[in-house]
């Protein structure tokens, strides 16, 4: 008697565990919509960015869905999601209704937003008119020059209170990047999380803006938002750091009502 009813608990626990497993499997914590470029110079950051965020979405039971373009986006699609990343695509191209729907995603916080690398590339290219929008977004910026022959420097860590930035250290190295320029500082309209120090640029370039922000967020909008200007070469994914940024972006920025708390330098 005692046996048989070992095993009838022995199999119950086994259901209960199924079941939970299942019903973990049925309900993501979040859904992520990633919209990426499947060419030109990113394609290698895309496809290695893909395998390292389907194994945290798996590892971390959210999901994650990804489009190559933005013809699918309207209000009901963004709806289906708590989360925006923007996987180097840049800010023009875009359809009308994805524009539209947008814009009010981020005005009306109805999600969050992470933006990597070609995010910035705000200016007037293939034909297509600046997204007046998009710049205020980055803090009125506009897209100038860049390093063509990519370069190494040291980022600074400037609030390390913020949440992305939880096991971040004060520094950290970047093997190889474009560092993008802009005709001026966002710093005024945003609030700067990380700069690089371009006096530790290897090789040395002429290519500098001095006060140079790479991770910032627009307080002005509702929506969580975070823009990484990392985001170029697949090397980036053998770095730690880079990785415990990105995995702190994502979970911070699906929570998509903000919480208005005093850090070290401003609120977040």
């Amino acid at each position: 008697m005692k046996t048989r009813i070992c095993r009838l608990l022995f199999c119950i626990i086994i259901i209960c565990s199924s079941h939970g497993a299942f019903a973990q499997q049925k309900s993501p914590r979040f859904h992520v919509i990633a919209l990426y470029e499947n060419g030109g110079h990113h394609i290698e950051y895309s496809k290695v960015a893909k395998v390292w965020l389907d194994k945290l979405a798996a590892d971390s039971n959210f999901a994650i869905d990804y489009i190559q373009n933005t013809d699918l986006i309207d209000s009901a699609f963004l709806n289906k999601y708590q989360l925006f990343i923007q996987l180097d695509y840049p800010p023009y191209a875009w359809t009308d209704k994805a524009v539209t729907a947008f814009q009010n995603y981020i005005t009306q916080g109805r999600g969050g937003w992470i933006g990597f690398h070609h995010a910035t590339l705000l200016g007037e290219f293939d034909g297509y008119p600046m997204w007046n929008w998009f710049s205020i977004f980055m803090g009125n910026i506009i897209y100038k020059n860049y390093i063509p022959t990519f370069a190494g420097a040291k980022v600074n860590v400037e609030d390390p209170d913020y949440p992305i930035m939880k096991g971040v250290p004060s520094s950290f190295m970047v093997e190889k990047e474009e560092w993008y320029t802009y005709d001026k500082s966002p710093r005024p309209n945003v609030h700067v999380i990380a700069s690089v120090d371009e006096s530790t640029y290897s090789p040395n370039s002429d290519i500098k803006m001095g006060d140079h922000p790479v991770i910032w967020t627009n307080l002005n909008f509702p929506a969580r938002n975070v823009y990484i200007f990392m985001g170029h070469s697949p090397v980036l994914f053998q770095s730690d750091v880079y990785k415990t940024i990105f995995t702190n972006a994502i979970f911070w920025a699906a929570r998509t009502v903000k919480v208005a708390a005093t850090s070290s330098s401003g609120k977040f």
